[in-house]
């Protein structure tokens, strides 16, 4: 059974847009992801994506942090358990990632 996506929009200290993710993200919720990221970046110059509460990521979800890294300045939170995705999909240098 998957865990629902959760999406949280909200400004951090110095007002860049934070976008806290949990759940799974994968192919039947990504376009959902996308679009509240979309907000994010339409409001802000950079956005941090907190994705530590994130169990699952696939390629639906990896495809679109990378389409809104080639454009915008993304920031990724991320725990351990995502950081062998992060690192073989390259996402890694298309976006600031720090692994928590």
């Amino acid at each position: 059974m998957t865990t629902a996506l959760t999406l949280v929009a909200g400004a951090g200290d110095d007002g860049e847009r934070i976008l806290t993710v949990t759940g799974e993200i994968d192919m039947s919720n990504a376009a959902e992801f996308g679009a509240a990221l979309d907000r994010e970046l339409a409001a802000g110059t950079a956005v941090t994506v907190d994705l530590t509460g994130v169990a699952y990521l696939d390629s639906a979800g990896v495809a679109v942090l990378f389409d809104r890294a080639a454009e915008h300045d993304l920031h990724l939170l991320a725990p351990r358990l995502l950081d062998r995705v992060l690192r073989v999909s390259r996402l890694t240098d298309a976006a600031k990632v720090m692994i928590r």
